[in-house]
């Protein structure tokens, strides 16, 4: 049975730290003060009927510090990667042939508080997250069969203490970013 109360924590630490990772590849593309390849990798672009990440039509590299540029394979590709950047960033991209250039104004301070406030909305959708499967491991564990309620507790408060590491490393996460973010 002792096995069986292992097996669900080892679970649920693994389903945190996959939530706290998502977090983290979350906010690494809310954009800063400078540019990130980060920002674009993940867009979605329509590419032969497939939407597709960015990063697997082109080469992606910051030559300047407010500058984005995307080397495509393809030329039938650069249509729909300026079609997401307009979309999706609010940018507007330069093109010379397979080459599309992101210059990045600079942050307001009025931006800089939106950026804010999104990345706490996303902490705490990862915190919620934690909890949820903190939750789920808690009830599966009560629901054990022929484990005392002294191995229950244990294994209660063992769990506790893993959602607390996974719940401080988001808001670490959190602070660093948010530090990113305010810094001129």
């Amino acid at each position: 049975m002792i096995q069986e109360i292992e097996d669900i924590l080892r679970e649920a630490e693994r389903d945190m730290k996959k939530s706290v990772e998502h977090f983290r590849g979350e906010i690494a593309g809310i954009r800063t003060g400078r540019a990130s390849t980060a920002l674009v990798e993940e867009l979605k672009v329509d590419y032969y009927g497939s939407r597709v990440p960015l990063k697997q039509l082109g080469t992606i590299s910051v030559p300047e510090p407010t500058q984005i540029m995307i080397q495509l394979w393809d030329a039938n590709a650069v249509p729909g990667v300026e079609k997401v950047i307009r979309e999706e960033l609010n940018l507007n991209p330069n093109t010379q042939g397979n080459t599309v250039r992101i210059n990045l104004p600079p942050l307001t301070e009025e931006r800089r508080r939106e950026l804010v406030r999104m990345v706490h909305k996303l902490a705490e959708e990862a915190r919620i997250a934690v909890r949820n499967i903190r939750r789920d491991a808690k009830e599966m564990i009560e629901d054990l069969e022929g484990v005392s309620e002294d191995e229950k507790k244990r294994a209660l408060e063992r769990l506790q203490k893993i959602t607390d590491r996974y719940v401080e490393e988001v808001n670490k996460l959190l602070a660093a970013k948010e530090e990113e973010i305010m810094t001129v």
